[in-house]
């Protein structure tokens, strides 16, 4: 009997392993297991698609450990001057490219470096910059379609086309050189944007290809990351925008002040209206005959009846004073029987002076 149980066991595992073997052939020879993925593929593998981003819900301890960060919206002035760059942007890019270009804020939110390096789709490009009155540097990454869309317009490439996605290589000179003139536009249209509320010259720092070597902040420390969409026809990208809040400090008291207009050119009507409304402002007029100091004693013990001596003699011209202003010296008179002033010359340029 344990001869043939012996027996038995071989025979079943020679067919195991014949039946194993015929499987696994056709297996490995599909066409689909050898398939390299396209870089298209992975973003969307990995989350990275051009669609609108889509936020996952937090835990409660990723809650608790975000609280501490500042939202943006915090800062009223600071989603301005992101609307100012993007409507600044949209004209510089379009004589950049010599193309439309459409230029659009996907989203601002508050996160920690740490957590957005973590996050940057590759393959892309980054650039540091420094902020030369703040002393601080920041962020701008380009993403990989803008970058081929950009290098196919400059170069030429055929409208209404997207442009093509070469994956497994790094990028060229040339492509840098061109990403670098991109991003010296639009650091200069930044410093364009914040001039209205503070001075700030952003100057190109460097490029990188990996986020680990483009670290300008501590990974612990709160971030303003904007996202900008830049469009041209069938073409285009994302490029985002990373401010350390490290870096806005310098201007933090600017940023929290409420937004109450900007001026982008001269408006006539309402010009005219103010100056008309000013006009008719009232304001009161005071003539002074003359001034003493006097002690605080002398001055409480004032009784009715009592006479205060002038150092003016008559006749002697007086002055006309508005609020703390002197503004003219008159004389005194009289006009159908009330008491009048004649102007003789004018002194505001004297107080002013």
């Amino acid at each position: 009997m344990s001869t043939e149980e012996d027996d038995l066991a071989a025979a079943w595992g020679e067919a195991l392993e014949t039946e194993g073997t015929a499987e696994a052939q056709p297996a490995a020879m599909t066409p689909d297991s050898t398939r390299v993925l396209n870089q298209q593929e992975i973003d969307s593998l990995l989350g990275f698609g051009g669609g609108p981003s889509q936020q996952e819900e937090q835990s409660g301890i990723q809650r608790i450990v975000s609280a501490g960060l500042v939202s943006y919206e915090r800062l009223p002035m600071l989603e301005i001057i992101f609307d100012r760059l993007v409507r600044i942007m949209s004209t510089s890019l379009r004589n950049f490219t010599s193309d439309n270009v459409e230029v659009s804020i996907d989203s601002i939110v508050s996160l920690r470096f740490g957590d957005y390096l973590n996050s940057v789709p590759l393959p892309a490009m980054l650039a540091v910059f420094k902020v030369e009155e703040w002393d601080n540097y920041g962020l701008i990454v380009v993403d990989s379609a803008l970058i081929y869309s950009v290098v196919d317009v400059l170069l030429g490439g055929r409208r209404g086309t997207a442009a093509m996605r070469i994956e497994g290589r790094p990028y060229t000179t040339i492509e840098r050189t061109l990403v670098e003139r991109l991003i010296t536009v639009v650091l200069a249209d930044l410093s364009d944007a914040f001039s209205p509320l503070s001075p700030a010259h952003f100057r190109f720092e460097r490029l990188e290809v990996n986020p680990r070597f483009a670290a300008v902040s501590r990974l612990s420390n709160a971030c303003i990351l904007s996202r900008l969409r830049v469009d041209m026809e069938d073409r285009g990208g994302k490029i985002e925008l990373l401010l350390p809040y490290a870096t806005l400090e310098p201007i933090r008291e600017l940023l929290l002040q409420q937004f109450m207009g900007e001026k982008f050119g001269r408006d006539s009507i309402w010009e005219t209206h103010l100056a008309e409304e000013l006009r008719h402002t009232e304001m009161s007029m005071d003539v002074v005959l003359d001034e003493q100091t006097m002690p605080l004693a002398a001055v409480m013990s004032l009784q009715r009846g009592d006479r205060i001596t002038l150092n003016t003699a008559p006749g002697a011209p007086v002055r006309l004073r508005c609020g703390e202003v002197t503004m003219f010296e008159a004389e005194l008179g009289r006009r159908e029987n009330r008491m009048a002033v004649r102007i003789l010359r004018e002194l505001r340029q004297k107080a002013e002076a």
